[in-house]
């Protein structure tokens, strides 16, 4: 499934085995590229075609995804269990400082890389990254929870029928809530067909369901809407009670951030139709509380507030973004990406 010039490989680390593509031929500064949420590595392809011979991409899978080896994750941790594994295997490839890439869920996970190991990254590029308070469950743009719970949150926000679908390995269009639909109609901006669709529906597929993964273990709340954030899977590891980075500003190093979006993007948005309490103000979800006590998540603001701080702090950081463009910019609009992208890479 890798596109010509791509070599996929499992590298042993000290954590777990990790599935990587790398650009045959490539040995110069690295630059790792994390997927993010019900997808892999394969969504980076041309991204890491695209970079000149003095880079050298590799793009990881992570647990629970592609071919990487399928740990259980602990979302106590919040996107820990993630971000270790990536430092592990920059150890294990002795890569060194590294310039990082990190898509969606994988911009969370690349943000607390940095937070962990500042002095182990060269730059930062978020695309449209979640938020730096995690995903649903939180007001206002300094993500204040609405409980300590995480109600709003985890693995009870999926979409039970996605999940299913997703589980039987669904290849067709016949449902709104096919991989292939939802990747149509919501990792990229309708009417645009990515080129390489059935390899990213192959990619959304490898993604492993259940308690330990996707979408993780559901705990019921007596709160609207009705979850609360569990312990276990990928979307409980960004519940606002497990993942927050709101001391982001305090690192040192602080190496350049450069944040790529696009301006339509319906996932991470302030208006993002998978945050339940917008489901709700729109009336897709029955007996909303209201603004007062459930507004909807400002992911967008949340994430410009962050990067606002880590800028007075003394980092630096600017904001790109993609008219026409919904979430997934290096697919979209690959040519602009890989420009923007080659700017940050050379700010290091």
């Amino acid at each position: 499934m890798p596109l010509p010039g791509i070599t996929a490989r499992r590298v042993p680390t000290d954590r777990l085995r990790v599935n990587v593509l790398e650009v045959d031929g490539r040995a110069g500064t690295p630059v790792v590229f994390v997927h993010g949420n019900v997808s892999s590595s394969l969504f980076w392809q041309r991204a890491m075609l695209d970079l000149p011979a003095e880079y050298r991409p590799v793009a990881v899978d992570l647990r629970g995804f592609g071919d990487t080896e399928p740990l259980p994750v602990d979302a106590t941790r919040g996107v820990r269990d993630y971000a270790d594994d990536v430092a592990a295997l920059v150890a294990a490839l002795d890569l060194g400082p590294v310039h990082l890439v990190g898509w969606s869920m994988g911009g969370g996970v690349v943000l607390q890389l940095l937070r962990d190991r500042p002095t182990g990254v060269r730059t930062v590029t978020l695309v449209n990254p979640v938020s730096p308070y995690g995903f649903g469950g939180t007001r206002g743009a300094d993500g204040e929870p609405y409980d300590d719970a995480g109600t709003g949150a985890g693995g009870g926000a999926a979409n039970p029928d996605f999940v299913r679908l997703l589980a039987e390995g669904d290849r067709s269009d016949g449902s709104p809530l096919s991989p292939r639909q939802v990747l149509l109609t919501y990792y990229v901006k309708p009417p645009f067909h990515p080129e390489h669709t059935d390899t990213f529906v192959e990619s959304m597929l490898s993604t492993r369901t259940g308690d330990a993964h996707y979408p993780g273990d559901a705990v019921p709340s007596d709160a609207w809407p009705g979850v609360a954030a569990g312990r276990s899977g990928v979307l409980n590891t960004m519940s606002p009670n497990h993942f927050r980075l709101d001391d982001l500003h305090t690192v040192d190093p602080k190496p350049p951030i450069r944040w790529i979006r696009g301006a339509d993007d319906q996932i991470v948005s302030d208006t993002s139709v998978f945050d339940l309490a917008f489901l709700g103000s729109a009336g897709a979800l029955p007996d909303w509380p209201g603004a007062g006590t459930r507004p909807p998540q400002p992911m967008v603001t949340q994430t410009r507030a962050v990067l606002d701080r880590y800028a007075e702090a003394g980092g630096t950081y600017d904001e790109v973004v993609f008219t026409d463009c919904g979430h997934s910019p290096h697919v979209e609009r690959p040519a602009e990406f890989d420009a923007a992208l080659r700017e940050i890479l050379a700010k290091d």
